[in-house]
């Protein structure tokens, strides 16, 4: 039996072009992925002079911001993922690590910059920019295509299923705390402060007394859609303080 197959039958066989070209990308699909679960130091361990952990889950108000951000779509003009190479380090700051996803329930890499990146958006403009930036983009950035989102800041936020919602996270694996133990394991590993933040039990209190400190909107008479979304976007690529490090240090986790 003859099995010398020509490349051109291949070409003109549509059926069979397409079943060896899904196995060719499952093969190279499973060199990259397969590794990482293999891996133990895939994700990078930071933490700060006292040995605590500075990478840390959002907050119950940074989450629902978060959770509006995919409402929206934000996602499918704005990546969050730097990559490795010299003009983009030099645009947007040092590249993405592992562990600033790690607690991402499905993360926001994304696969297109209509705008900017926004993986160290954190802290770059003040509240009162984001707020005019999201209600009427073309205010601040004359050329930008985004739409307006005035909405948000007329839209009060929606905190009736915030612990189910943070319960879910906990489900998957995000630390989130329910029991005493688990917020004794919080307080070692990112310190009271944080380990407060990540009760599930004072969820509630905990996002607003963010909200009224931190005012995102501007408005404190009530906390909207805009302070969670802020709240969120002011937190992005602000809990690694690389400066603490050399330039090569990360390197060994590539």
């Amino acid at each position: 039996m003859n099995f010398n197959f020509k490349h051109e039958w291949i070409e003109t066989n549509v059926g069979l072009l397409l079943v060896l070209t899904m196995v060719a990308i499952s093969i190279g699909g499973l060199v990259e992925i397969a590794p990482l679960f293999l891996i133990k130091n895939t994700v990078e361990t930071v933490k700060d002079a006292k040995g605590l952990e500075t990478i840390r889950p959002y907050t119950a108000l940074e989450s629902r911001g978060r959770d509006i951000y995919v409402r929206e779509g934000c996602y499918t003009c704005h990546s969050q993922m730097i990559r490795p190479l010299k003009d983009e380090a030099v645009r947007y700051g040092h590249y993405s690590l592992a562990a600033e996803s790690q607690y991402d329930h499905p993360f926001q890499w994304g696969s297109k910059r209509t705008g900017p990146d926004l993986a160290r958006v954190g802290k770059k403009y003040s509240n009162e920019w984001q707020v005019q930036h999201l209600i009427a983009p073309r205010s601040m950035v004359p050329e930008s295509v985004m739409p307006n989102y005035p909405w948000l800041l007329s839209t009060p936020l929606d905190t009736s299923d915030l612990v189910d919602r943070l319960r879910a996270q906990r489900a998957v694996g995000v630390p989130y705390s329910l029991t005493e133990i688990e917020y004794q394991n919080n307080v070692k590993r990112f310190g009271e402060a944080v380990a407060q933040q990540l009760h599930i039990p004072n969820a509630q209190q905990n996002l607003v007394k963010q909200a009224e400190e931190g005012n995102f909107d501007g408005d404190r008479s009530n906390i909207t859609e805009l302070d969670a979304l802020i709240a969120y976007l002011q937190v992005l690529g602000t809990m690694v303080d690389f400066s603490q490090y050399d330039s090569d240090h990360f390197v060994t986790f590539r």
